[in-house]
């Protein structure tokens, strides 16, 4: 793994900081309605983010996840005004606005989705490993689901085939502690999701996903044994949302003080703690990548506010290869 030098650990404070602010206006625009649907938050889960990335190769690896998929491309390179235009359901948009917050797609920077099913992407992600494998790509995929999601069928018939053909695959259990309202206690009889993988033989093991460094540990070890051919495993990160499971959520499953809790150990802060141990940068820096971080994200709604929605034809294009469709005879005005 590449070291954790003072560049990496300005860059997680500084991308952190934008991944939590750039939500925080998602937030406040689905209140005004501009956001429609569903929209489903990272806030709290930074941390995961930002330590997959460091130890992944941003040139072939490939990351698919569930439907809180904001954050994720912006961090794998995909332009960030293209993410809220499309949250905005604006033509400008990652899938021109059709796909909405749920659907967050990119084939150039080998961001695979965004998937709204429940644990439909466990087996997806399994088929990208073994493209790379047949193809000889050296490329890992990295697959993420939730806590919920680990209680699907889907996971068992996944992890015995990846194992099965050794696939160069890392499955990550994001357990933020609740599958919608409902706790990690109530779903099984054992709370230690990571344990799924050891009746595969799968390399398992828990991660603290508050920690970016742990998890580039974590993450690394496992990206590494996949690249030279060992095959799957399976990392249970351990973080938290700070917000409810959608917008819509009034969190009555949850306490204030657990919340509080869990802020003590926010990863921005941890990160920002030791920028400032190790006098890697000042206070007055840190404000001035804040300030730099708030403009940028003004940007970001700008870019989506201006751009316009897609003509409505486009809804056609994008599901009918063949243009004389039989049951289309005219174009939609």
């Amino acid at each position: 793994m590449q070291k954790i030098t003072k560049e990496v650990y300005l860059k997680w404070y500084e991308d952190m900081m934008f991944w939590r602010k750039f939500e925080d206006k998602l937030a406040a625009v689905y209140i005004q309605q501009k956001v429609r649907g569903f929209l489903h938050l990272y806030n709290g889960q930074e941390a995961v983010l930002a330590g997959a990335l460091h130890a992944m190769d941003l040139t072939k690896d490939k990351m698919i996840t569930a439907y809180r998929n904001h954050v994720q491309p912006i961090g794998m390179g995909v332009d960030p005004k293209r993410v809220m235009a499309e949250l905005y359901g604006k033509a400008t948009g990652t899938s021109q606005g059709l796909g909405g917050s749920m659907h967050i797609f990119s084939k150039e920077f080998r961001f695979y989705g965004g998937h709204g099913i429940v644990g439909g992407q466990i087996p997806l992600g399994a088929g990208i490993a073994f493209g790379d494998k047949y193809h000889d790509k050296d490329a890992v995929t990295i697959c993420c689901f939730g806590d919920g999601a680990a209680r699907q069928g889907s996971l068992h018939e996944t992890f015995n085939l990846a194992m099965l053909w050794n696939l160069p695959v890392v499955f990550v259990c994001e357990n933020n502690g609740y599958a919608m309202g409902t706790s990690v206690a109530r779903t099984a009889n054992h709370t230690e999701i990571w344990k799924l993988g050891l009746g595969y033989d799968m390399p398992s093991g828990p991660v603290d996903g508050m920690n970016p460094i742990k998890v580039a540990e974590a993450f690394d070890e496992a990206i590494q044994r996949a690249r030279k051919g060992g095959g799957p495993s399976f990392l249970e990160v351990k973080t938290y949302r700070y917000r409810g499971h959608s917008m819509s959520d009034a969190q009555h499953y949850r306490t204030k003080d657990e919340v509080a809790e869990y802020k003590k150990i926010d990863p921005i802060t941890q990160v920002k703690d030791i920028i400032l141990e190790k006098e890697y940068a000042t206070e007055a820096d840190l404000k001035a990548i804040d300030k730099d971080v708030k403009k940028r994200v003004s940007e970001c709604e700008k870019f989506a506010d201006e751009s316009p929605y897609p003509d409505k034809n486009v809804m056609y294009d994008v599901v009918y290869e063949q243009e004389d469709y039989p049951f289309i005879d005219h174009k939609i005005k």
